[in-house]
């Protein structure tokens, strides 16, 4: 969850079934070891570095220097400290925050990593995390922070990539599991509404994982005659560059607009 910080956090973690993804159609491909989720892996580690550092510095300097430095605040954007716009998404106000925004992460990542590859999950990653700071700044005049921007913009993404990649999975699997996707959307978009939670970050982040899947997601063929099946993805580099470009320059131009609402 985006949380505000003067409030208590609350829970908006995805269900777990959701998380654990379609198989192709007919179960007729070989299994195969996924690749070490690294990304994922690191962002949760970092997250918690961080939120260890949080803690420290109250109980050394009275105050969470981390949060002053990185919280996203409205003002301080607009003064020129664009950073925030991305620094919210490694910070967290409990224990109790990080540790279902986390949960949720190690749900979703690593199964999304190992279909994204390494660097197209980071760039998922960022690009959500920073769509949802943009809505939040947008929309809403309350500090927030949190990584839940980014985790609904995988959730985004995996409905995405189940809906295009449907004549591998099968129309009754793709059915099952898009259902499951929107009503943990939905639930968590309700809770959303309840006091202390940036909804707009969360609505944010959704947009920005949905855009970058629909136009950079894996495009995946089955090839070979079974029992030596191959899964490759069609999508090409080029294209996932084009993804990045156009999501993370549609985002850049609504901050722009907005930071030029604010400050003039």
């Amino acid at each position: 969850m985006n949380h505000q910080p003067s409030l208590p956090p609350r829970q908006d973690v995805p269900a777990p079934d959701v998380a654990r993804g379609p198989v192709p159609q007919g179960g007729s491909l070989p299994p195969r070891t996924p690749p070490t989720p690294f990304v994922t892996y690191t962002i949760l580690g970092l997250s918690t570095v961080i939120y260890l550092l949080q803690i420290g510095s109250e109980a050394l300097l009275g105050y969470d220097l981390p949060a002053y430095l990185g919280l996203k605040v409205n003002e301080l954007i607009a003064a020129g400290q664009l950073w925030r716009l991305i620094t919210p998404v490694l910070l967290h106000g409990s224990i109790i925050h990080i540790g279902f925004n986390m949960y949720a992460l190690y749900l979703f990542g690593p199964r999304l990593e190992a279909n994204f590859g390494r660097w197209r999950f980071l760039a998922l990653y960022s690009i959500s995390g920073f769509a949802g700071n943009v809505f939040s700044m947008m929309f809403t005049q309350a500090p927030s922070l949190g990584s839940s921007t980014a985790i609904f913009g995988l959730l985004g993404a995996h409905g995405i990539f189940v809906y295009q990649n449907r004549k591998l999975f099968g129309e009754s699997i793709t059915r099952s599991a898009l259902s499951r996707i929107i009503r943990v959307a939905a639930i968590n978009l309700l809770i959303g509404l309840s006091p202390g939670i940036d909804n707009w970050g969360h609505v944010g982040g959704l947009i920005g994982g949905t855009m970058f899947t629909w136009f950079g997601g894996p495009l995946l063929s089955v090839s070979g005659i079974c029992p030596f099946q191959t899964v490759t993805d069609q999508r090409e580099n080029s294209q996932i560059l084009k993804a990045i470009a156009i999501s993370g320059g549609f985002f850049v131009f609504l901050a722009a607009g907005a930071l030029y609402l604010m400050t003039h």
